[in-house]
């Protein structure tokens, strides 16, 4: 059979992790624990075959074998990834340094904070000698961390929404940097702008804090510097226009331009004033301007979500206050109430939900609640300051005159279930995935996401949420 085959393989020595004899002696006492692990696992046979493609990309195996002999709670993880989870197989498939994060067995227990993922951030890009090697490094970095979140959220240790956060954090951190190593590249050649001030606009789910593994990032590079500067004071001077544009290009080429380490974020930039047909970076006065006199109920909408995520503080919090400003205009309720409306019928029949697990575009799905979040920040139907970001805070802060409690509970949980099974399917097996394509680990983890028995009472769960948020939505909009 298949697995005899590849279990002669193993100890024929013909992979590099099991080509020494010590290596091999440790796998031969390790197999039994292996097999009888994937043996009570759902298709066992694809699960030992994800293994073996893990085992075939080591360097070297006796740490790893002598680790799983060890540590049963790191072996019965492994086999749960290689069952459960395909995508997170493939990412240590592909990269088998990113699994010696989970040598620390806090990370079952503790979520890591922002200071200290700073400093071993700040250690890990000690060693590096360029620019390049920089933002390699930068793409190793972000690959362990992002799959230690992917962890913790398998293992239960976080929720979906923690989980959103984590990522969001980590892609902040990681921005913040690349932005920091782009600009002093840029520096070097073209000097600075005199009164130059620079801030990083997040929009979309990174801007409220909830992405999910494998997300793009939205952003807008703002910038302000003194009115009478005509160019920069480096060897070769820019315009400022020129060389905000440069600093922007450059940012985009080193977060989503693959390496030898692969991507480390793709970025959209498209939620910018005038979309792809205005500069990549822009003027705070253009932006405040195109806001308050040019903006679609659209842009407004996605305006709800933008959070400053790096700069110069002063600039950032002028930029708030920019923002707060417009959202916080009088606006004609019965208007925008129609626009969310049309607009969530065009996006209906121009990306109809492929199935009925499409929870972002499906009716009653994650599109309708965050329209009812972004409606009621645009109408001034929050009873709570200052405005939260997130999609489950807003529903959590809606006025009781706008939607009774019982209703605000009902969004707020679909939105948590939503999220809990979302960030799980992305996890397991990236997006897109569709009902036909869950595996049988897949579907264990989604009950337990659910807090339901079986997949059928999950469906049935979702089936009358789904109604539920449907109803909330004609209610609140059709004003």
């Amino acid at each position: 059979s298949d697995i005899c085959r590849v279990i002669r393989t193993w100890h024929f020595g013909r992979y590099r992790a099991t080509q020494s004899a010590e290596a091999r002696e440790r796998l031969t006492e390790l197999t039994p624990a292996l097999l009888k692990a994937f043996a009570e696992t759902k298709r066992a046979d694809e699960a030992l075959l994800r293994f073996d493609g893990f085992l075939k990309g080591l360097p070297a195996g006796i740490q790893l074998f002598s680790l799983l002999q060890s540590n049963p709670r790191l072996l019965n993880l492994l086999v749960m990834i290689m069952s459960a989870a395909p995508r997170l197989a493939e990412i240590i498939t592909r990269n088998p340094h990113v699994f010696d994060g989970l040598l620390d067995p806090a990370i079952f227990s503790e979520m890591p904070t922002r200071a200290y993922l700073e400093e071993r951030l700040r250690v890990f890009l000690g060693p590096a000698t360029d620019y390049e090697e920089v933002l390699d490094r930068l793409r190793i970095f972000a690959a362990e961390h992002r799959f230690l979140i992917g962890i913790r959220l398998l293992t239960s240790a976080i929720d979906g929404v923690r989980a959103g956060r984590a990522f969001s954090d980590l892609a902040e951190l990681m921005i913040g940097k690349a932005f920091e190593v782009v600009e002093a590249e840029l520096e070097r050649r073209h000097g600075r702008v005199k009164g130059a001030k620079v801030a990083l606009l997040a929009m979309g789910k990174l801007g409220s804090r909830e992405l999910t593994a494998g997300s793009d990032v939205d952003l807008i590079l703002l910038y302000d510097h003194d009115k009478e500067t005509d160019e920069s004071d480096g060897e070769k001077p820019l315009a400022p226009s020129q060389y905000y544009i440069r600093l922007t290009q450059r940012l985009i080429a080193a977060l989503s331009a693959p390496t030898a380490e692969g991507v480390l974020y793709e970025v959209d930039m498209r939620l910018r004033p005038s979309g792809n047909k205005g500069p990549v970076a822009t003027h705070i006065e253009s932006f405040g301007k195109y806001q308050r006199s040019e903006a679609w109920t659209w842009e407004h909408m996605a305006l709800t979500r933008a959070r400053p995520i790096h700069g110069d503080a002063a600039f950032m919090e002028y930029i708030r206050s920019e923002i707060d400003e417009v959202l916080s205009a009088q606006r004609d309720v019965k208007k925008i109430a129609k626009d969310v409306r049309e607009m969530r019928d065009l996006i209906y029949q121009e990306k109809p939900p492929a199935d009925d697990w499409d929870f972002k575009l499906k009716p009653g799905g994650i599109v309708d609640l965050e329209f009812i979040a972004q409606f009621a920040v645009l109408a001034n139907k929050l009873d709570r300051k200052p405005r939260p970001l997130g999609t489950e805070e807003i529903l959590s802060a809606l006025d009781p005159s706008f939607a009774d409690p019982a209703l605000a509970d009902n969004l707020v949980n679909a939105h948590r279930l939503y999220t809990n099974l979302s960030q799980t399917i992305r996890l397991c097996l990236g997006s897109d995935a569709k009902r036909e394509e869950f595996i049988p680990g897949m579907i264990d983890l989604l009950c337990r996401a659910a807090d339901m028995p079986d997949i059928k009472r999950v469906e049935h769960h979702l089936a009358e949420v789904a109604t539920d948020v449907r109803t909330g939505f004609e209610k609140l909009l059709n004003i």
